[in-house]
C-alpha cells in the first residue's frame, strides 16, 4: 500500500489536471465557434495558408497551458511546409504549357477495364447517368462533397496529431508525403493529362458535370465551397494523372494501419475508396488515374523506407568520433602565458 508520502504528488497534480481540462474545453469550444463563423463567411478551409492558420489556433486552444516558445515552435517547424504546399498549388499551373492534354488514351483504359459491364461507357459517365440529377440535390450527393473536401486537411490535420504526440513520427510521415507531392508534380509536367470534365467539354465524352461541391447547397451551406471553387477555376485542368486525392487519402490510411488494431482496417480502407467513388463520380478522374495514384503511394513508401535504412546503416557504420587526447602525466606542463 503507498504511504502518504507517495500519493502526495498524484493528489497535487489532479488541480492541476482539472485545470489543463477546463482551459482545453474552452480554448476548443471558442476555436470550434471561430472555425464555424469563418466557414459560413469565408469558406472551407482549402487553401493550405488558411488551413494552417486553423490548424495553428488549434494546437494553441489544445495547448493553452503550455509557454508560447512551444506555440512557436509550431510555426517554425510548419511555415516551410506550408510554403512548399502554396509553391507545390502554384506550380501545378505551371504544367499546362499550351501542349494538348492526354485523353483519349485515359479513356480508353477505363473503357478497357469497365466497358465490358457498363455497355462500354467509361465509369464517371455511367454513375452520372444514374445517379446524377442536375435538378436535385441527393444525400450522396452531399457525402461526396464532404469526402472531397477533407482531401485539404486530413493529411495536413493528421500530421499536426504527429507533430503533438510524436516529432520523429511526424518527421517521418513528412518525408514520405513531400516525396509523394514531388513525385506526383514531376508527373504533370512530363504527363499533362485532362480529366472527365474536361474531355466532355471538348466532346471527346458525353455531357460529365463537375459536381464536386454540389452538395453544401443542399444543406444551406451556399458559402462552404467559395475558396475551393474559386481554387478549382483557377486550378491547371490538365493535372490529373496520378489523382493525389486518392493517393493522399491511401497514404495517410497506410501510415497508421499498422499501428491501430485490425478491426478497424476495413473502415480505414473505406475512407479511400470513399474518395474514389468521390472522384469518378463528381467528374474530377478516372479510375486510371486513381490506380496510378495507389502505385505512387506504395512506390513512396518503399523509396523512402529503403533511403531510411540506408541512412541508418550508413550511420551505425560510420566510425565514432575520437575524444580528444588528455594530456599525460609525464608531459610537461603547457607554458604559462606572462600576465601584461
Amino acid at each position: 500500500m503507498p504511504t502518504s508520502t507517495e500519493s502526495a504528488p498524484a493528489h497535487e497534480d489532479q488541480p492541476i489536471a482539472a485545470a489543463i481540462r477546463r482551459r482545453r474545453l474552452i480554448g476548443m469550444s471558442v476555436w470550434s465557434g471561430a472555425f464555424v463563423i469563418g466557414w459560413l463567411a469565408i469558406g472551407l478551409p482549402t487553401d493550405p495558408v488558411y488551413a494552417f492558420v486553423w490548424l495553428w489556433t488549434a494546437t494553441i486552444a489544445w495547448n493553452s497551458h503550455r509557454p508560447w516558445r512551444s506555440h512557436l515552435a509550431f510555426a517554425r517547424d510548419w511555415i516551410p511546409i506550408v510554403l512548399l504546399l502554396v509553391g507545390y498549388n502554384l506550380s501545378r499551373g505551371f504544367a499546362d504549357n499550351g501542349a494538348v492534354p492526354h485523353a483519349l488514351e485515359l479513356i480508353a483504359a477505363d473503357r478497357w477495364m469497365f466497358g465490358w459491364a457498363l455497355d462500354g461507357e467509361v465509369p464517371t459517365v455511367w454513375l452520372q447517368r444514374h445517379l446524377y440529377d442536375p435538378a436535385r440535390v441527393h444525400w450522396w450527393d452531399v457525402l461526396v462533397s464532404w469526402v472531397y473536401f477533407s482531401h485539404f486537411v486530413v493529411a495536413l490535420a493528421a500530421a499536426v496529431v504527429l507533430w503533438l504526440r510524436s516529432r520523429a513520427r511526424w518527421a517521418a510521415f513528412m518525408r514520405r508525403w513531400g516525396f509523394l507531392c514531388a513525385t506526383g508534380l514531376a508527373t504533370y509536367f512530363l504527363y499533362p493529362a485532362a480529366p472527365p470534365w474536361w474531355a466532355a467539354k471538348y466532346g471527346l465524352l458525353e455531357e460529365v458535370a463537375r459536381i464536386s461541391t454540389r452538395g453544401w447547397k443542399a444543406i444551406g451551406l451556399h458559402g462552404a465551397g467559395n475558396l475551393l471553387n474559386a481554387g478549382q477555376l483557377a486550378s491547371n485542368p490538365v493535372a490529373a494523372m496520378p489523382s493525389l486525392h486518392t493517393a493522399f487519402a491511401l497514404f495517410v490510411v497506410l501510415f497508421f494501419l499498422r499501428s491501430v488494431r485490425r478491426r478497424w482496417w476495413p473502415l480505414l480502407l473505406a475512407y479511400p475508396l470513399a474518395m474514389t467513388f468521390t472522384l469518378v463520380y463528381a467528374g474530377e478522374h478516372y479510375v486510371i488515374d486513381v490506380l496510378v495514384g495507389w502505385a505512387y503511394v506504395g512506390m513512396t513508401f518503399l523509396v523512402v523506407g529503403f533511403a531510411e535504412r540506408w541512412w541508418a546503416a550508413r550511420r551505425a557504420a560510420a566510425p565514432p568520433a575520437a575524444p580528444p587526447a588528455e594530456p599525460s602525466a609525464s608531459s610537461p606542463p603547457a607554458a604559462a602565458t606572462p600576465a601584461r
